[in-house]
């Protein structure tokens, strides 16, 4: 199921900092090391359970490769929140009246 891929991927800190760098715009691999303590095949290990999960895609740019965010990644994550929205209003409002109970 891809929505494990997902988690997965974003559940190491190095992967959520390389997510989050990107997040600002595309880079090549070397602006991405920039400020990290990572080697360069370290990072296309990263790269790779990144765009396996969908969450980042590459774009060859001459001698380069230039990732960004792939929207479709987070449309995932969105699909899966999505999912539980309703469930949680009524779950903290009952906890909301539960204490307020117990106060009394």
């Amino acid at each position: 199921m891809i929505e494990n891929d997902v988690f997965k991927a974003l559940g190491d800190p190095t992967r959520r900092a390389i997510f989050e760098k990107l997040a600002g715009g595309a880079m090549n691999g070397s602006a991405l090391r920039d400020g990290m303590a990572i080697s360069q095949p370290a990072m296309s290990q990263h790269m790779s359970v990144l765009r396996a999960a969908r969450l980042v895609r590459e774009e060859r740019q001459g001698r380069f490769v230039v990732y960004e965010v792939d929207p479709e990644g987070l449309a995932l994550i969105l699909g899966w929140l999505q999912k539980y929205r309703s469930y949680w209003p009524g779950r903290v409002e009952a906890l909301r009246n539960m204490l307020k109970d117990m106060d009394q």
